[in-house]
Formats: C-alpha cells, structure tokens, sequence
C-alpha cells in the first residue's frame, strides 16, 4: 500500500467535520457506537454551556506541567464543540494512586472542559512490552481490575470510552498498520530508540524486536483515535512530539496537543518515579489504612525542605485537586489546628518551620485514606471485583 494512502487518511480526518470523529468500521455494532457517540456528544456540549471559553482552557491547563502549544489548545476550543482527549495504559500491576487518583482528577476536569475522553487500554502493548511475562489474558484482567478502580475512585465515565488496544486493532487493521509502517517509514531506528523510555527503559538498553514496533505504535494511536489532544505524563512527551513531527512530514496542519500532567515521585529519597516492583515506594489504590498510614509515616519528608520532598507533592497534586484544602490537626502548643486553602500557604510555612513533617505526615494519610475508602469499599463489596484483586495481586510484576 502506497504511504501517501496513510498519510491521506489522517489528514482527511484532521480537516473532517467535528462530528465525524467515529471511524468507518464494518462492524455489526458500529451504528449504536455512533449512535451513542452522538448522545454523549450532545450531552459534553449542554454540559460545558455554562462554561466561558477562558474557564475551559484554564481547567485544561491546569492539568498539564507543560502544554504544547497553549496558542492551539485555545484556538481547538474555540473551532471543535467536543475535542477528543487520549489518554493511554498498560495494565501491568496492582494500580498505584497517581495512576488511579491523578488520572481520576484530570479525567473529570477533561470532562468538564466538555472533552471526549477517549481511555486506550493498550493490552497488546503490555505484551511487546513483556508485561505479565507477555501474557495477554493476565494482561487482559488486569486491565478490567483497574477500570473497575476508576469506576469506584469517582471517575465521571459518561464523557468516557475504553477502547482495548487488541480488539479496536483487529476491528480496523486496515486504517491501522498502513499509518504504522508509514510512521516506520518516515523515521530512523536512532530517532525511535530515543523514544524508549515510554516503555519504561533507557535508551542504551538493549530492546527487543517487539519493543521497537512500540513507539511507532503509540505514535500512530493518536492519529487512529482521532486525538486532538494527547493527555499523558511527561515521561510519555517524546513520542507525543513525535507524532507531531509526522504531521510537519504529512503537511498535516492541526497537529495533536500535548498536555503532559506532572509524574508523582516515590516515597523514597531520589525516587522521581512510583515504582510498583517496590511497594514501600507507592500506595495502592486498594491499600487499608494501616498500610497507607504506615507508608507515609516512613515517607521521606525533610524539615524545611519543599523541593523534591514527596509528601508535599502528593498534598500539591492529590489532596488539593481532590478537596481544595489541606487540613491540620495538631496540639494547641504546637500550632493548633491549621486549614491551608493554597499551597503556596503551606509552603511558606513548611519553609518557616511553622509546619513540621510530624503535622504534615497524619494530615496527609488521613486525607489520602479518605480518598481510597470507596474504593476499598468496593472491593469488600462487590465480589467480582474481589476475585479480580486476589488475582492480580498473585501475578508477579515483571520489568
């Protein structure tokens, strides 16, 4: 098949009319899918309509650590009545709570800035990625248990389709592998080797055959859910910037948007990223409050000191996203009791001494344990997702 055929098709889709962003599948179920595309579509714009054009773009920022480019996120906002917003996972593991907690919070403001959130379970990535020792069903079921951890945590799935990688594949290889070998085409091994570490690994480490298809991939993801925006963590920005290289080799003129949200570190010292091959670095989203309780106890958190300082982190990006506040129990000669309503108080005070790691550390178990309890309630409650936990917490977590 001729590139140029791939590269048509994407720039078809970028100059479409907003409506047309359900792909062409000769599936038996396709009109409900479109059907149903269109309802909630309806219900995104009605829902957004109270919302000023600065009110939109302002919550969608505040998502981000970085944006690429601000000037285009305003300028879709303003052109596309309901923006599609891709955000993507490998099940690979027991849910961690930037993974649960983060994505839950920036989904729902997604939402409410009247985006679609299209959720890419990328089952067939874990696997060249060897997750779950590549094993696609113990892929597969955990990718059920942590859909069914967002549904508890609060996430609002009306604006909300999971799409499982495997299966949307399979529907449209046709669409699909011609924008994959294109993508291949157009770029060097050296330039997709630089992209690695999306997949978690360095990029002098030796890669699988498997592994390389990867970030051509990923790259084409975007252009194959029809993104306009590109929803991820900063560790995932090179292929993002990748694909928007593609568009300047295609002349494609709207380019997708990266909006990359902040990677919560360890609870460790020096650890910039959660890690679920050690537990004592994370909380878990279905963790009991013993276990929360006694992880951020033993959480580093130095006196005075704000940068890099893990528990401040989780207060800035969980707690006050969740509450907007931050409250503080403590004795009347050490303080009183303090409710911080910007982080910029706490911070001036933490920095003063006024607010010490033995009144941050309480404060914030509490309030994080407030947040998993539904959670926890739901794997008590629903069998199903009980046997979903017990199973996945026997898999052993592979690199």
């Amino acid at each position: 098949m001729d590139s140029s055929v791939a590269a048509d098709a994407v720039n078809a889709e970028a100059s479409a009319p907003a409506a047309a962003s359900m792909e062409p599948s000769a599936a038996p179920e396709a009109s409900n899918r479109a059907s149903s595309s269109a309802a909630a579509a309806e219900d995104l714009v009605g829902g957004v309509a109270g919302l000023s054009l600065d009110e939109r773009f302002d919550l969608l920022m505040s998502i981000g650590e970085e944006c690429i480019q601000p000037d285009e996120l305003k300028r879709l906002l303003q052109n596309k009545p309901v923006p599609i917003c891709y955000d993507g996972f490998e099940p690979s593991g027991r849910m961690h709570i930037a993974q649960g907690v983060v994505k839950t919070i920036n989904v729902n403001k997604m939402i409410r800035a009247g985006c679609k959130v299209k959720i890419w379970i990328a089952d067939w990535f874990a696997q060249l990625n060897n997750k779950m020792g590549g094993d696609l069903k113990k892929i597969q079921t955990v990718g059920r248990y942590m859909i069914e951890i967002w549904k508890a945590a609060g996430m609002n799935l009306d604006g909300v389709e999971f799409l499982w990688s495997s299966e949307e594949i399979n529907r449209c290889a046709n669409e699909y592998w011609p924008l994959v070998m294109d993508i291949g085409r157009k770029n060097n091994i050296k330039r997709i080797t630089r992209c690695c570490t999306i997949m978690g690994r360095s990029d002098n480490e030796e890669l699988t055959a498997a592994q390389i298809f990867y970030p051509c991939m990923q790259c084409a993801d975007i252009f194959f859910l029809k993104a306009d925006i590109c929803q991820l963590g900063m560790d995932q920005r090179k292929v993002n910037m990748l694909a928007r290289e593609y568009c300047d080799d295609i002349k494609r003129k709207n380019k997708p948007i990266i909006l990359s949200h902040h990677m919560l570190p360890g609870f460790k010292e020096g650890q910039e990223k959660m890690s679920k091959s050690d537990p004592t670095s994370a909380i878990f989203m279905e963790d009991d409050e013993a276990q929360v309780n006694l992880k951020i106890k033993q959480a580093f958190c130095p006196p005075k000191i704000v940068d890099k300082n893990p528990c401040l982190e989780y207060i800035q990006y969980i707690v006050f996203p969740w509450f907007d506040k931050f409250e503080v129990v403590r004795k009347e000669n050490n303080g009183g009791n303090k409710t911080f309503l910007t982080m910029d108080e706490l911070v001036a005070d933490y920095e003063a001494g006024d607010l010490h790691p033995a009144d941050v550390k309480p404060a914030l178990a509490k309030a994080i344990n407030e947040i998993l309890k539904p959670v926890r309630d739901h794997f008590n409650s629903s069998s199903e997702a009980k046997v979903l936990l017990n199973t996945v917490k026997k898999y052993r977590v592979s690199s």
